[in-house]
Order: structure tokens, then sequence, then C-alpha cells
């Protein structure tokens, strides 16, 4: 894939305030701003267009994810303000604004992103969508609809730059722990008499839809158990017909290996060690470890 420059200019001076974002040679921006400071946001005159917009923050049933919601109108801004009335939204903590910067975003377009961006979020299954169902694709030109998928496809770039992993689509693989390809490095932890695969892509530690996790945790079992609760809530850990055990039911990203580990054996684990690499055993840490020494050699007979 080739590289992409993003632009990203605080408004205000501070981290935690008003941004804008931009992809150089795409007609989209991004606004994010936090709910306190919507009276700032208002005086800005991008809100006031027509184009979607996004309300995140904690989802009140589960700490471990973000809830969403999302919306479209002809002055975004408009809206904005209607919400911040609404009670159902006391999530909402972060705003996401996307507007065109040529203003050809009309209410058919911003209508047509919604039904998408819904349908997406829902599909990726990380966040709780406050909006339940998608409404129906608005009919466009066929030329229009390339031109919004090439919005979308933007949108699902940057927003994960911008701390916003909602649109971020699941990990599919042609790979489960019976698929012999190797197309990832492949790990295995087998503990208390579970069996786990997984692979590492895209920043994520991803646990192989197949394997199995213990059910019962241990007494001192205090991390990663609210995660653990919420994957079997989810459906995600199904149970098995041996008692003991869940499994899982889709490929499950975790953010490092040391969440996969606790969750995988119910019990508080070192991911870099009880992971370990299915063709030499290797554990997870030293096989990190030699790939950094390597890449210093490469480096260092580079520069000579």
């Amino acid at each position: 894939m080739a590289g992409k420059t993003i632009r990203i200019f605080l408004a205000d001076g501070a981290p935690t305030g008003v941004l804008t974002a931009e992809i150089i040679n795409w007609t989209g921006k991004v606004l994010v701003a936090p709910r306190s400071q919507l009276s700032t946001f208002a005086k800005r005159e991008e809100i006031k267009r027509t184009g979607v917009y996004c309300l995140v923050g904690p989802d009140p049933e589960s700490p471990h994810r973000d809830r969403v919601y999302i919306g479209e109108g002809d002055s975004v801004f408009t809206r904005l303000t209607a919400h911040d009335k609404d009670e159902t939204k006391d999530f909402w903590t972060r705003t996401v604004v996307v507007i065109s910067k040529d203003e050809n975003l009309t209410k058919s377009h911003g209508r047509y992103l919604e039904s998408r961006l819904i349908t997406m979020a829902l599909q990726a299954g990380r966040a709780a969508i406050a909006n339940g169902t998608a409404p129906p694709v608005t009919s466009l030109p066929e030329p229009d609809v390339a031109d919004m998928e090439y919005f979308l496809d933007q949108m699902q770039m940057i927003l994960p730059v911008l701390g916003f992993s909602f649109l971020q689509p699941k990990p599919t693989f042609p790979l489960s722990p019976e698929t012999p390809e190797q197309t990832f490095e492949r790990f295995v932890m087998r503990d208390a008499g579970t069996e786990a695969h997984a692979i590492e892509t895209g920043g994520e530690f991803v646990v192989l839809k197949g394997s199995t996790a213990r059910k019962q945790g241990t007494k001192s079992w205090d991390s990663y158990v609210g995660l653990r609760e919420q994957l079997v809530a989810d459906g995600v850990l199904l149970p098995t017909n041996e008692g003991d055990f869940y499994q899982f039911a889709d490929n499950t990203p975790f953010s490092s290996p040391s969440a996969a580990a606790a969750v995988v054996a119910a019990s508080n684990r070192n991911g870099r060690l009880t992971w370990k690499l299915e063709k030499t055993g290797q554990t997870y840490g030293d096989w990190q470890e030699a790939k950094l020494a390597e890449a210093g050699t490469n480096n260092a007979a580079a520069e000579g």
C-alpha cells in the first residue's frame, strides 16, 4: 500500500481541544472536538455545512468499548445542538464531523454516507452502535456512488489515526487453527487444557476462530476480567460440549498478547512468555527480540 500524508491541526493549540485532519488530495475534512467544547466548535463555519457526524463515548453497559451514534445533516451543527439536549445521548463525550472542503456534498450524499457508515460500524463490531440499524442506502448515480465509496475509504483510514477505531474492519483471513497455509507467523498457547492459535497483524494480536479458552477463572485473576466478560456477553466466546471451556466464534483482535493470554487462560498471564511460535516453540518475547536484533544487523550492514 502506498504511503499517505495526513495533516492534523490543533485549532486551539491543545491536544485535547478542537482539531482538524485532512488527507492530502482528498476533498474531505475531519473535525474533532470534546462535547464540553461544543460552544467553541460552533464558531467553525465548516460544521454548518452538509456532512456526517459521529457521537462517541464510553458504552455505559461496557466500559471496555465505545458507544457511537452516526448521523447526517444539512447543517451538522444544528443536529449536534439537538443531540446535546437528548438524554439518550448522555454517553457522548467526543464529536467527529466530516464535511467536504469543496462543499459538493448534498443531502443525498449525506444520507448515503450515514447508511453505509452505520452498516460498516455494525460489521466491524468494535463499538456499540446507538443507531441499531442502518436506514436504506439512498439511490445515487453510479459516479456518485464511486465518489462516496472513496470518501468512506478515506474516513476508514483517517479515523483510527485520530483514536476512533469503530470503522476498522474485523480481521478476516483464510486462516483457522486447522488451516495449513502460513501467510502469517502463527502463535500457539496451550494452558490449563486450552489450545489457542493467534497471529499478529495491523498492530493487533488476533486469536483465531476455533481457539479455546478456560471457562472458570482463577481466584487471583484480576487482569482483563471485564474484557472477558464482555466477549462472553457478545457471543464471541461460546460454551463448548466440554463444560470447562469456551470456544472463539470468530477471529478476535486484542490490544496485546497479554490481554489475549489472560482471556484464554482466565488468569493473569504474561503473553510474551505464554504465546509461542508454532514452528519453533520460541516465545513471543524471544521472537520479537530476534526480529529487532536482525533489523539492527541489517541497518548496520546497510550503513557500512
